[in-house]
């Protein structure tokens, strides 16, 4: 893969109103888009994947259901409710992209991914890395995966940005969160993290009132990536993908 690849995770708390079952943050989706449309404007040489979170979409159908990333359900209702509310989102984000001539391509996991009974995940990246040699901009979601001996779990955003990041070599990794970083327990934006002991007194478990874990799975993912990976907020986006350092720098 190129060295010029970035891997983009958007928030589902960015994107959507996360209190409001299948509700969209419409101003925070079209500030991202166009700040994406830019940065490929200025540099028709990137290669950039984007992944977004399930916020009020995903999460809310998920938790109905009671499936985890850890507990499966083998009702196919749960299955496509999760799935069904994903892909809905995933087209609202292709759509604000496409109306500012970003040529986004849909890359549903549940039908790529799986994970064995040991709970490892096999997410092939070739599909990924063709569309990128091929001009289009993949976007991938958090959604279903088939689970062996669990029937469908759930795949969060940030494992799909991690394992990604890990196959392709990508250049840069960065999350656009609600937070400008990683917080200190002061509230401070901590600006390197490059091992958990650094930021482990802030980020405390990964305990999270979501499906997918907190900041605290998000550093530990990030850390075992090669390429350089930001955490920061909606106002850093277009810095960070003009190549500066912004928010938290985890390596």
């Amino acid at each position: 893969m190129a060295d010029n690849t970035t891997i983009l995770k958007l928030g589902g708390s960015v994107i959507t109103e996360k209190d409001d079952p299948e509700t969209l943050d419409g101003a925070a989706l079209e500030s991202a888009a166009a700040a994406v449309a830019t940065a490929l404007a200025e540099d028709d040489d990137r290669r950039l994947v984007i992944v977004h979170g399930g916020g009020s979409f995903g999460h809310h159908h998920a938790s109905t259901h009671g499936v985890s990333t850890t507990e499966g359900t083998r009702d196919h209702v749960a299955v496509t409710d999760v799935h069904g509310a994903m892909t809905t989102l995933n087209q609202f984000v292709r759509s604000r992209l496409h109306e500012r001539d970003v040529p986004a391509v849909p890359v549903h996991p549940l039908s790529l991914a799986s994970r064995d009974a040991n709970g490892e995940l096999t997410l092939p990246s070739d599909p990924v890395e063709t569309l990128l040699a091929e001009g289009f901009v993949p976007v991938l979601h958090g959604d279903g995966v088939a689970h062996a001996g669990e029937g469908v779990t759930v795949l969060s955003g940030d494992e799909i940005v991690t394992s990604l990041a890990s196959s392709m070599a990508a250049e840069r990794v960065g999350l656009c969160s609600t937070v400008p970083g990683v917080l200190d327990d002061d509230g401070d934006v901590i600006p390197r993290i490059e091992s958990f002991a650094d930021a482990a007194d802030a980020l405390g478990s990964s305990d999270a009132p979501d499906v997918t874990g907190g900041m605290a799975a998000k550093v530990r993912e990030l850390l075992a990536v090669d390429a350089p990976a930001h955490v920061f907020g909606p106002d850093a986006l277009a810095a960070f993908l003009a190549g500066d350092d912004v928010g938290t720098r985890i390596e």
